[in-house]
């Protein structure tokens, strides 16, 4: 009974932090499409969603490996899984600020945010891929 509620706690969490990633890509989706006109479709929207929840739901709370001797090299899907998380959640907060504050920046820095998006949620999606892999 234990092992069934602890699983059932898990992949509530997963679905709680895919929801936060889809949110996250709507945002972003939201602030891109408004800037950039060839990319204002709800295609694009739904697209930058399912990347946030993929992502967010594989590269979040990934396996570690121990720490001890024999694992003592760099944990590369721990370290892609970090950088990623940072990078999409600072092209969502950007996203929310330039909504929310109503500004016009440059378009060059809505193809940063799309840029720092993509980057994030595809390191977070690899490193969930491999730390998934090595199990």
């Amino acid at each position: 009974m234990r092992f069934r509620v602890r699983k059932t706690a898990h992949v509530l969490e997963r679905v709680g932090l895919a929801m936060a990633g889809a949110a996250c890509g709507l945002f972003v989706g939201a602030y891109v499409g408004s800037a950039i006109s060839h990319l204002t479709t709800q295609g694009f929207l739904l697209l930058m969603m399912a990347l946030g929840a993929i992502g967010f739901y594989l590269g979040i709370d990934t396996p570690q490996l121990p720490f001890d001797e024999e694992h003592s090299a760099i944990d590369a899907a721990e370290l892609l899984s970090s950088a990623g998380t940072l990078c999409a959640a600072l092209a969502a907060l950007a996203s929310v600020g330039v909504i929310v504050l109503r500004l016009e920046p440059d378009t060059g820095f809505a193809w940063l945010v799309l840029f720092g998006w993509v980057a994030g949620v595809a390191m977070q999606i690899v490193a969930g891929a491999k730390a998934r892999m090595r199990k």
